[in-house]
């Protein structure tokens, strides 16, 4: 995260004098479309009102500088996003004594959606506040299938497991759970690893922090990074379908003491069946942790082209998000970077870079990214990228980035034709994607480090578009890991129903499809967790379709 390359910014900086010196801008002679949507910041309006805090004035160690991330759910069953923000705390083995005066005044933060464009902080009264943890990042699912979202919360500490009570309040059962995990948990992953039928949890942990006590690095840089401290394992709970977990990780193979993870997220990326890990690591090799099917998983980064970026750096990877972006019936994956990016595409037996020929690296490689996005932002059919910018080591401010998918396989910079907000610089971290009014466009949400985080209102096109609601037979409970397959014409475009993507954040769990002109899909096909599939053909564009698993 903090230890850039040398060999990775050379590169860059290759690849953008060769373009200066060829006289073409990154999207030189691309043709875009006139009616490109524009976000609009409605922070202020909306009434989210939320400032992140790392429990200090002064940014001086790592745990204060890599932030925290934000969760998009339905925590009332309302049919309308709510957001989660999780904030820092004041702690004595982390701040300093300046920070003293902040003690007992952060929380973390949950707003409903009002369906008016304004939302209402209801953290009080769903006791979802955080205690004295001090957050990093949030994910939400109903672990115990009573059609009522939960809330599991990661920190620098003890981990939270919030139960939803189903009248607006929570209550915390971590302890009856048993997962805790009091590692520095960054990430925690839903998803039935097992086919069991009940959503197991993936933690992934950072590194052991000495409370200041190594100094031995280099004073411009702020503060020691990542490489100055021990990784720690991850941690894989089995859900035992009676409100506890039991610690699998080194039962299914996927122990790893001396990773330093970022993010996690699964998908199906081999088209099995069956849902994989990938786990982004700091300033060494990613996880690649495939799944056998028989409860255990195997590591394979290293020879399917996952493990390390571009020639062959184990650089500061952030958050992974996962995307067919390519339209060839496989999932990719894009990783934010520090000065670099990846975007790995899916070759069916390997993953082949290719961030330079895109036109990522050029754009991205100003930067050190943090909260990366893949969604069709002009719902045309074709995934593009927002990704928070900041600087790592100090609260120098970057610019955001907005690049659209041309669809031939090339992304162009858009970001001065995509609102006020990109005219303006942050010290971003976390950033998640939905449709927070239920209008079709897709709108961002971004943390920025020690700052007001911003809603981001998606201004649309005429697009059409399709999102699928997709519940297990109660009606009420995503079913995720569901693969969501939308046809339209020649356009085949796939999802896997998993929200947790991205850095410290969980996105809209309803996938999204741009249809471009077409007023209906030709078909959409579910995939439900447990291989069984349901197909409906000729579905009206323009409409969030909810569908409900068949009861066997």
């Amino acid at each position: 995260m903090r230890q850039a390359g040398l060999l990775g910014i050379v590169m860059v900086a290759i690849v953008a004098l060769t373009g200066a010196m060829l006289g073409l801008a990154p999207d030189a002679g691309r043709q875009l479309p006139p009616d490109l949507p524009a976000f609009t910041d409605i922070t202020e309006k909306s009434g989210v009102h939320f400032k992140h805090s790392f429990g200090d004035e002064e940014l001086s160690n790592i745990v204060e500088g890599t932030g925290s991330g934000v969760a998009l759910l339905d925590y009332d069953n309302d049919g309308w996003l709510d957001i989660y923000f999780v904030n820092g705390r004041y702690r004595p083995d982390v701040n300093d004594n300046t920070g003293r005066k902040l003690k007992g005044k952060l929380s973390n933060k949950l707003f409903r959606n009002n369906h008016d464009g304004t939302f209402t902080d209801v953290t009080d009264r769903a006791g979802v506040g955080g205690g004295e943890g001090y957050g990093c990042s949030a994910s939400a699912a109903d672990y115990d299938g009573d059609g009522n979202i939960d809330l599991y919360v990661c920190n620098y500490g003890k981990n939270i497991l919030y139960h939803n009570n189903g009248d607006g309040t929570f209550t915390d059962v971590t302890d009856k759970a048993g997962v805790g995990d009091e590692h520095w948990s960054l990430s925690g992953v839903w998803f039935d690893y097992d086919k069991d039928g009940r959503l197991d949890l993936y933690v992934a942990n950072y590194l052991e922090y000495d409370a200041g006590k190594f100094r031995s690095y280099y004073a411009a840089a702020g503060y020691p990074g990542p490489l100055s401290y021990s990784g720690q394992p991850d941690t894989l709970y089995h859900n035992n379908g009676d409100g506890t977990f039991t610690d699998v990780t080194k039962q299914a193979d996927v122990y790893k003491p001396g990773g330093r993870a970022m993010s996690a997220t699964a998908a199906d990326l081999l088209n099995r069946g069956l849902l994989d890990i990938f786990v982004a690591n700091d300033s060494m090799e990613c996880y690649y942790l495939r799944n056998l099917g028989n409860g255990k998983f195997a590591e394979e980064a290293l020879q399917r082209g996952l493990a390390f970026s571009e020639g062959g750096q184990g650089v500061s990877h952030m958050g992974p998000c996962i995307g067919d972006v390519d339209h060839d019936g496989r999932l990719d994956i894009f990783i934010p970077d520090m000065n670099f990016g990846c975007l790995l595409m899916n070759r069916s037996d390997h993953f082949e870079d290719r961030t330079t020929e895109s036109g990522l690296a050029v754009i991205l490689g100003q930067y050190t990214g943090w909260g990366g996005c893949l969604f069709d932002y002009d719902n045309d059919g074709h995934l593009d990228v927002f990704c928070a910018n900041g600087d790592a080591h100090h609260e120098y401010v970057q610019d955001q980035v907005m690049v659209r998918n041309d669809g031939t396989g090339h992304f162009v910079d858009v970001a001065k034709r995509s609102g006020d907000y990109f005219k303006h610089r942050y010290v971003g971290r976390g950033a998640a994607i939905g449709d927070l009014f239920n209008d079709g466009n897709l709108d961002v949400v971004a943390v920025n480090l020690n700052d007001l985080a911003r809603v981001l209102r998606n201004g649309g096109t005429k697009n059409n578009w399709l999102a699928i609601i997709a519940k297990l037979p109660n009606g009420k409970t995503d079913a995720i890991g569901a693969r969501v397959t939308v046809t339209t014409g020649s356009l085949v475009q796939i999802q896997d129903l998993i929200p947790v993507v991205g850095y410290l954040s969980q996105s809209d769990p309803r996938p999204h499809f741009g249809l471009g002109k077409a007023k209906q899909a030709d078909k959409v096909e579910i995939r439900w967790p447990d291989g069984t599939v349901t197909q409906l053909k000729d579905v009206k564009a323009n409409q969030f379709l909810k569908v409900v698993k068949p009861s066997k």
